[in-house]
């Protein structure tokens, strides 16, 4: 079963071939395919890591759609000082399919 370490957005995410993964969102357009950088790669027994990069690994992979997570409410107080803020925030990500590990 072989495997990838990518790196995108400031986050790494171990991939296989077929998998979907949410990843920080990205700009390309549905349907658009995407070249990712590799961190670590294995194949059966035998496993690279790269000093950051493996070079020459590719994995290729095509945009599903885009969303955004659930709301998180960001609340502060200070108490006895008539403080406090309420905030929102949700968070954009983009939905991969992976196409290959090269």
């Amino acid at each position: 079963m072989s495997f990838a370490i990518i790196r995108t957005g400031g986050k790494q995410f171990r991939v296989e071939k077929g998998g979907k993964v949410r990843v920080p969102a990205l700009k390309n357009d549905v349907g658009a395919s995407v070249e990712l950088e590799v961190l670590a790669t294995t194949d059966g027994d035998a496993t690279k890591v790269g000093s950051p990069l493996v070079d020459g690994a590719k994995v290729t992979a095509t945009v599903v759609d885009h969303g955004r997570a659930p709301k998180i409410v960001v609340f502060k107080k200070k108490r006895r000082k008539h403080y406090k803020r309420t905030k929102g925030h949700r968070q954009s990500f983009t939905t991969i399919k992976i196409d290959s590990i090269r």
